[in-house]
Parts: structure tokens; sequence; C-alpha cells
């Protein structure tokens, strides 16, 4: 008995382990299966996070691939082909996510990149220019020009490198162009407020955060468009670009080797108006820009070169009335002039000549100008100060044309365009854009992550060149 009892006993203990170890290896493999579940979930995390990446990159290339191309195979007849191809590919979709580009400029929301030659170039706005802008006081649009200009003397309110180590900042003026956007923050009087307004990360995207009032940073109105301050009127990104609208090298008149056969050859003209156009490109402080409010036959005489050296003057806007009334009447208000000398152009043909000619080496990027197939009449009339009724004729002037404006010489007749408004205005204008900045957002079907990309192309040179890349 002892000895069955004893066995019954030790089957016991083992029925027990068994139970325990089946338990055990059970709450094991549970807790394996949790830890498991989890790294595969992380892991889902990282590849969806991956995949809205590359999503993201894919457009960021796409648009790249696009700008090339149009780099190498431009349409001197249609201005907007570019954007419109640019648009058409906003957004695209990949296996495993899509990618989304838009911008908002003017308080609309655009698909495609953002022109930043939309925008007016801080580099090329003189003080006048500046105060036209809101809230921009006379100390401020000083301390502006001051950090970009040459000299190392402050203006009458501005600031220069005396001013910032006094208050202890680790930085001065460059005393050179601005070359981002951002850099106009560290100017003195200048506030990241006013210049960001509502869009705190200068992606030209309205963000969750910047439309929730005051829930979050920044502070916004919570109206569903995105107020972006001083940044929505001004860039520094904008260049210059040595091709022309046909996309060959522009020619440059003053150079020597360009004679009247070989500008006759790229811009149809008689002779004598070859000879006379060459003759004043290679005259002192000589501007193609004033083909636009004077006759060649005044100019290339030397009558006209008063209103030239003016209107060099009028980036500040303190002497465009007088370069259009100097240099101007005669083209404006006495046609007999122009129908009297045969070696005057047509305004045709100085549209060409502006597109395709240059007196100017190109050896390194300048600020770039404004395209008036893409700007505003927000910056029209804020910051170049237009008459409103002048500045929405001329968008109504550019969107009544699918394929835009292919010259300036197509804003020459617009009423109440004056010599006093076009000289200064003409000087800053453009009809080609050569800097975009490319706000894309990926997005993976794998759990819905996304991921944003914010770059900055020059696409004036091939390969285009990257100017800024980041990711938010």
């Amino acid at each position: 008995m002892n000895s069955r009892s004893a066995h019954h006993n030790r089957r016991g203990a083992v029925l027990v382990i068994v139970i325990w170890a089946v338990a055990i290896a059970a709450a094991l493999a549970a807790g394996l299966q949790v830890v498991s579940f989890r790294q595969a979930s992380m892991g889902n995390q990282v590849i969806a996070r991956l995949q809205a990446r590359w999503a993201a990159r894919a457009g960021v290339e796409t648009m790249i691939a696009i700008m090339e191309y149009h780099t190498e195979n431009p349409d001197p007849e249609d201005a907007m082909a570019l954007i419109s191809e640019l648009e058409d590919n906003s957004y695209g979709e990949l296996e495993t996510g899509t990618w989304d580009i838009r911008h908002t400029l003017a308080r609309v929301e655009l698909a495609g990149p953002l022109d930043e030659h939309s925008k007016a170039n801080i580099n090329l706005l003189g003080q006048v220019q500046l105060m036209n802008i809101r809230d921009v006081g006379m100390d401020t649009a000083q301390a502006i020009v001051d950090w970009r200009d040459s000299n190392t003397e402050p203006g009458l309110l501005g600031a220069e490198a005396s001013f910032y180590q006094g208050r202890g900042k680790s930085y001065a003026p460059r005393n050179k162009d601005f070359r981002s956007s951002a850099e106009v923050e560290l100017v003195a009087g200048v506030m990241p407020e006013s210049f960001r307004g509502e869009d705190w990360n200068l992606n030209s995207r309205l963000d969750a955060n910047e439309d929730d009032g005051e829930f979050t940073w920044p502070e916004d109105n919570e109206d569903g468009a995105l107020d972006a301050g001083w940044s929505d009127l001004l860039t520094a990104s904008s260049r210059t670009s040595p091709l022309a609208i046909s996309g060959q090298p522009r020619l440059n008149l003053k150079a020597q080797e360009t004679d009247t056969k070989i500008l006759m050859e790229r811009v149809p003209m008689s002779e004598p108006q070859a000879t006379a156009l060459l003759a004043y490109a290679r005259s002192p402080n000589a501007r193609l820009e004033q083909l636009m409010v004077a006759p060649l036959s005044t100019l290339s005489t030397g009558q006209g070169q008063s209103g030239a050296q003016g209107s060099q003057g009028s980036q500040g806007g303190a002497s465009a009335g007088r370069t259009g009334r100097s240099s101007g009447g005669a083209s404006r208000r006495g046609g007999s002039v122009q129908q009297q000398s045969p070696n005057n152009l047509d305004p045709a043909t100085v549209g060409t000549v502006l597109n395709e000619c240059t007196i100017e080496e190109f050896t390194q990027p300048k600020a770039g100008k404004l395209n008036i197939n893409t700007t505003t009449e927000e910056v029209l009339r804020d910051v170049f100060d237009l008459n409103p009724r002048l500045a929405s004729a001329i968008i109504q002037r550019r969107d009544a044309k699918s394929a835009g404006l292919t010259s300036l010489a197509a804003i020459m007749d617009i009423p109440g365009m004056t010599p006093e408004v076009l000289s200064p205005l003409s000087r800053v204008l453009d009809v080609q854009s050569f800097v975009f900045t490319i706000p894309c957002k990926g997005r993976s079907f794998m759990g819905g992550a996304e991921h944003e990309m914010v770059v900055t192309v020059d696409r004036s040179t091939l390969p285009a060149q990257i100017l800024m890349y980041r990711e938010p």
C-alpha cells in the first residue's frame, strides 16, 4: 500500500510540474508573440516611413526631370509650357505610395512647385520699394539695404556691424546679396512673425498647426488660408540665367565678335537697325530695357542717355518719374518719331531683343527678375506700388492667353502704362523662370505614413542645381 501510494504521489507531482511547465511555456509564447507583434508593427512603421520618403523623393525627381527637359527643349511660343507640365505631374502614384506637390501664393493653394520668380527678389529692391511693404518702416528698409550693400557705413537709420556687435549678436551684415529668405530675419528690425506670418516652417503649405487658432504655435486666424507675411512677396532665391527664351545662350551685344550680321541672324531686323542697336548697347550706362520707353534712334545718338542713367537709379523708386519723362515721351506720345526713322524697332522686335540679347557678362548668378506670367497682383501693387487698376490689367492681359506672355512688349500698350511706370518696372520684369521650390509630401499606402521634402532647384544649368534641401 505504501508503495502504491508513493507511486501515485509521484505521478501527481509530475502532473503538477507538467502543468506548470505548460503554463510557463504558454506565457513565454504569448510574451514572444506580443514582442514579435510589436517588432513587426515597428518594422511596418519604419517601412511605411521609408516608402513615404521615397514617394516624396520620386515626386521631387519627377519635377527636376521636367525642368531639365524644358531647359533642353524650350518652347518660345508658350511661356507657360513648363508651369503647365509641372502642375499636371504635381500628384503621382507608385506601387507603395503617392506624392503630392502644392504651394500657396497670395492665400491661394496651387498645384505644382512654387516659382521663386513669382516674388520680388529682395536683392533688387531699393529702400522705397521695401517701404511699400506693409509694416516695413524706414529703419528696417535701410537695415536691409545695409545688410546687402558692399560698404560698411550705415544709412541714417540703418545698421552695420557695430550695431549688431553692440547688441551681443554673433554675426554681422554679409555686405553681399542675401542667400536665402530666412537670412532676412537676421536683419535688425525684422521679426520672424512679420516675415513668416503663419507659414512658420516656410514650406509654402498650410499645415495643421498653422490653421488651428491659438492651440499650437504659430498663432493663426484659423480661416483655412495661409497668410505667409512678407515671405509671400519676397524671395532671395530667384536667379538670372545666360539662357534666352529660345534656349540658346543670350547674345552679348557688347562683345566685339557680335557684329550686325550675327545680330540680324538672331533677331530679325534691318542692317541700319542692327547698327543703331549695337551703337547704343556699347554706349555708357546702356540698358536694353530702355528700348521699351524710348525710340532706338534717340538712344543710339545719345539723346536718351540721360534717361538711361536716370532709370538705373530707379531701383529704389525715387527717380522713376524723371526717367520716364526724359526718355519716353517720343516713343509713347510722339509716334511720328518712330515712323520717320527706319532705325526704330517695333514692339515685337523690342520684345525679341529683350528675350534673346544681353549687355552683361554672366560670370556668376545674379538676383532673378519677376516673371510676369506667374507673379501676383499683390506683388505688383504692394511692392512696386502700381496703381491697382493697372496691376489688375496686367494680370488680366496675362491670364487671357493660355500660353502666357512671351515678351514684355505685350504690356507696352496697356492703358495707363506710361513711360514713368514702364521704365522702372521693365528693369525687374521677365517672362521666364529658372528657380523653383518643390514642397513635396509623400504618403505610404501602408498605414498612411507621411514624409515631407522641400527642395529649391535652379534649372538654368544642366544638370539642374539643388540650391536648398531640407526635410521639415
